[in-house]
């Protein structure tokens, strides 16, 4: 099925990592919404902290747009979905304009998107000490992909009014629709991951406000506008709405409090439409997992509420009953710390977890792994046969330390590729009826792995019983 997307849209980029995309594109939508338009918010890449600002500011949820994990027809598929009944778009780019899967390609990059959509491009630049220059970066931007439309400029950190008048005069290639000065007042929080989860603390009403402020005094909102609308009707595929949805086959507890909430919600909406029901919890906090047939635990930061997972031991006696009962569990990444034996944190002490994985997970100062993976499953788990193979993404601090012993009772059941490097290893911790993983699998690249998740936790439904365990393991 096919539908005519017509909406106006813009993609947000900017010649690197750093230079104020977010910023710029809260301070649009925010300026917007206090307009009375409706705008529809997604960011490029596997980001997932990006898209709880785009939330807190425009009041619903923001949609991750990734070229490579997802490919063209989901992308535009998710987008047609996403923004139906919105007034404007904005996508978030990510790093710089062309960066991505390669350094040689638009593969996985915010300029593929832009072409795939058909949209114009806005580009913030760093413009703190540079006043001529503008020119050379717009004319440099401007021609160095042709197929793609650098519509215009928005310089950030801005030194005054002057300061954009005098940028203005200095360019003729591309508009400048406007700029922003640096304000402490609306620079956000970061952890080693990236920007903190957005929540009324670490984005209070006044930081939204003073964004929309912001947006309205110092850009040229109707130039926005207007390139937005200039973006032609795109036809994109659409799935036929299958109506009201079934009764659930099962229900799924996802964590979700702030050790854990790095989720892609297409991923979520894959789960749905699979056949379940989802009912959130928090690990940290709530005395006890919620009664469910499956448990999905996603990445997040439990280093940092190390001591409240730790100490919340009735919660990891309901996870560890729920996993020698039978029932099935998948995690990524912080999830996979939480599964193992303990979390090693930078300060050396460890700090006891759900041992249902063996090994330690040992926090470091440094990164341990970065980049787009590819996964070959070679042995049946709960998401599916073995010869399952998706994509995913690693950003991670810690690693996992098994002993030789540790080793042989946990089978590595990923072979895993680096997008990037090349390099293969075996990864994939899974024990029983219990998968664990440092990779962010994004369920669009193969939409079997959400349905096998449903079907592994709606057999455990209709029996409950140890011998659904998935085959071959131990």
């Amino acid at each position: 099925m096919v539908a005519r997307l017509s909406i106006p849209r813009i993609v947000v980029g900017a010649t690197g990592s750093g230079c104020g995309k977010t910023t710029v594109s809260l301070a649009i939508a925010a300026a917007l919404r206090a307009r009375g338009i409706k705008v529809a918010a997604f960011k490029c890449g596997p980001d997932y902290l990006d898209p709880s600002y785009h939330a807190r500011v425009l009041g619903h949820t923001s949609q991750n747009l990734d070229s490579w994990m997802m490919g063209r027809e989901a992308v535009l598929a998710t987008v047609a979905r996403a923004a139906r009944g919105s007034d404007l778009a904005i996508i978030e780019g990510m790093m710089g304009l062309f960066d991505g899967a390669t350094p040689d390609s638009d593969e996985g990059s915010t300029a593929e998107i832009a072409k795939w959509l058909d949209a114009p491009v806005l580009l913030v630049l760093d413009a703190s000490g540079i006043a001529r220059t503008v020119s050379a970066i717009a004319a440099g931007f401007a021609g160095f992909d042709r197929a793609l439309k650098v519509a215009g400029l928005i310089c950030n950190r801005v030194g005054g009014k002057g300061h954009l008048d005098l940028l203005r005069a200095a360019n003729s290639e591309t508009p400048i629709v406007g700029g922003l000065p640096f304000e402490a007042a609306v620079a956000f929080p970061e952890r080693h991951l990236g920007l903190m989860r957005a929540d009324e603390k670490s984005v209070p009403d006044g930081v939204i406000e003073r964004l929309a402020d912001l947006g309205t005094r110092w850009l040229d909102l109707d130039a926005v506008v207007a390139l937005a609308k200039s973006a032609p009707p795109l036809e994109v595929p659409e799935r036929e709405d299958a109506g009201p949805r079934a009764t659930p086959r099962c229900t799924i507890a996802v964590a979700y409090d702030d050790a854990f909430h790095f989720y892609y919600e297409d991923n979520l909406r894959r789960l749905e439409e699979s056949g379940a029901e989802l009912v959130r919890f928090s690990p940290a906090f709530d005395s006890e997992p919620p009664r469910a047939d499956g448990i999905y635990i996603g990445g997040g930061y439990p280093e940092a509420l190390a001591n409240e997972l730790s100490s919340n031991r009735s919660m990891l006696a309901g996870i560890r009953e729920f996993a020698t009962g039978g029932g099935p569990i998948y995690a990524e990444c912080g999830g996979l710390m939480y599964l193992c034996e303990g979390i090693r944190t930078i300060d050396g002490r460890l700090w006891p977890m759900a041992g249902l994985i063996a090994g330690i997970a040992v926090m470091r100062d440094r990164l341990q792994a970065i980049g787009y993976v590819e996964v070959e499953t070679r042995a049946p788990t709960l998401i599916g046969v073995a010869g399952l193979r998706f994509r995913g993404h690693q950003f991670r601090y810690s690693e996992l330390q098994q002993s030789s012993i540790e080793v042989e009772r946990t089978i590595k059941a990923y072979h895993v590729v680096s997008r990037w490097t090349g390099a293969a290893f075996e990864e994939g911790f899974a024990f029983r009826n219990v998968l664990g993983s440092y990779v962010h699998a994004h369920w669009a690249s193969n939409g079997l792995a959400a349905e096998g998740f449903v079907e592994s936790c709606a057999r455990f439904h209709q029996s409950g019983r140890e011998d659904l365990r998935v085959r071959n393991f131990r």
